[in-house]
Order: structure tokens, then C-alpha cells, then sequence
């Protein structure tokens, strides 16, 4: 259930993004009160090759990793498995490309990008390496945890959330505008370690569920 909200938020914050974005992207223009699309708009290259594959991947993703799929679908399995591997590669390659020069949050969410993306980049190689090699085992537990790193987007807008509400309570009721830079930052850091730490703790717990 937590990771159909977190795949939900994620699903209307690109939904989001394409309806403000593109509008803008085709006419040429800049919206004139949203400093927070400016980036996408004027890197539209960069954002959509990084939002859109990734996309992709966190929605195939629960189904490559339901035993139940892989036992009975096995040959789908794989190819959806090629599919995704390259989905995935090739968001978190963009995340670099567009998240580390147009970071909103400025260096905090830039050096975030880094040392996640390289986290989840390197768990998908490991990955793709322990399958080669018929490793079933490792394969399973270097892509759960990759995972876990990609759907944390979806817990970064829920701390970028919470930040906002207590902005607007503190300010009286007024309705924030961009999200707070500082706070975007944080929200990176919080969200992902969460992730990340989440990941371990169920392939701990799941051990013997997890060859």
C-alpha cells in the first residue's frame, strides 16, 4: 500500500510537471509566477529524458519484483526486465545531467543527486551483473534496493509537503509559493536516507524470502 501512494505521487507530480511544463515548452514562454518550472522549461531535454524513463521504471518495477510474476511470466520477466534496466540507466544519468546544475535546492540537493544517483546507478550495474553470473539471489537484493532509492522521490514531495504546511503556519495562513529552497534540500536527504535504510532493514528481515 505505501509504495502505490508513493508511485501515486509520483504519477501526479509528473502529471503536473507535463501540464504547467509543456504549454510553455511549445509556446516559448516562461510562466511568470512559477520561478520552480523555469529549469524544466528552459531544459526540457534534460528534465523529460530523466522524468519520463524513470517513470517507466518505478511503474514496472513492483511487478519485476512480485515472485508471483517472475514464477509464472518468466520469459516477460526478462524482457521487461532489459526494458527497464535501460530505463532506469538512463533517468538516473539524466538525474545528473539536470539535477546537479539546475538543482533547486542548491548544493545540498545537488551533492544529494550525487551520492544517491551514484548509489542507485551502482546498484543497478551490480545488478545486472549478478544475473549474468545466475546469481537469482543477488540479483533480487541489488535491484530491491535500487529501487527503494528510485521511489523515494515520491517521500521527497511528501517532506517537501509537510515543509510547506508548516511554512504556512508559521506565516499565517498564506499560500507558499515555490517550495523553499533550504527545505527542497533537506527534504533530498531525509527522504533518500529513508529509502536507503528502509531497503536494508527489509532485505534483513526478508532474508530467507529474498533467493
Amino acid at each position: 500500500m505505501a509504495i502505490g501512494v508513493l508511485l501515486t505521487i509520483v504519477m501526479v507530480s509528473a502529471a503536473v510537471r507535463v501540464a504547467v511544463d509543456w504549454p510553455n515548452i511549445i509556446a516559448g514562454t516562461t510562466p511568470s509566477e512559477d520561478d520552480f518550472a523555469e529549469r524544466y522549461i528552459a531544459h526540457p531535454w534534460l528534465a523529460y529524458l530523466h522524468i519520463a524513463p524513470g517513470v517507466v521504471y518505478l511503474l514496472g518495477a513492483p511487478l519485476q519484483l512480485s515472485r508471483r510474476f517472475r514464477t509464472r511470466h518468466y520469459d516477460v520477466h526478462r524482457r521487461l526486465g532489459r526494458i527497464l534496466l535501460t530505463c532506469a540507466l538512463i533517468s538516473g544519468m539524466f538525474a545528473f545531467l539536470f539535477g546537479v546544475p539546475h538543482a533547486w535546492g542548491g548544493a545540498p540537493e545537488a551533492v544529494a543527486t550525487v551520492v544517491f544517483g551514484s548509489w542507485f546507478l551502482t546498484c543497478l550495474v551490480l545488478a545486472f551483473r549478478a544475473i549474468r553470473h545466475d546469481d537469482v539471489r543477488q540479483h533480487r537484493r541489488w535491484m530491491i534496493r535500487a529501487f527503494a532509492v528510485g521511489v523515494a522521490v515520491g517521500t521527497i514531495r511528501i517532506w517537501v509537503g509537510i515543509f510547506e504546511s508548516i511554512e504556512q503556519a508559521i506565516s499565517g495562513g498564506t499560500t507558499p509559493g515555490a517550495p523553499d529552497p533550504t527545505m527542497f534540500g533537506v527534504a533530498f536527504w531525509l527522504a533518500f536516507i529513508m529509502h536507503v535504510a528502509l531497503g536494508e532493514w527489509w532485505l534483513r528481515r526478508t532474508a530467507a524470502l529474498t533467493s
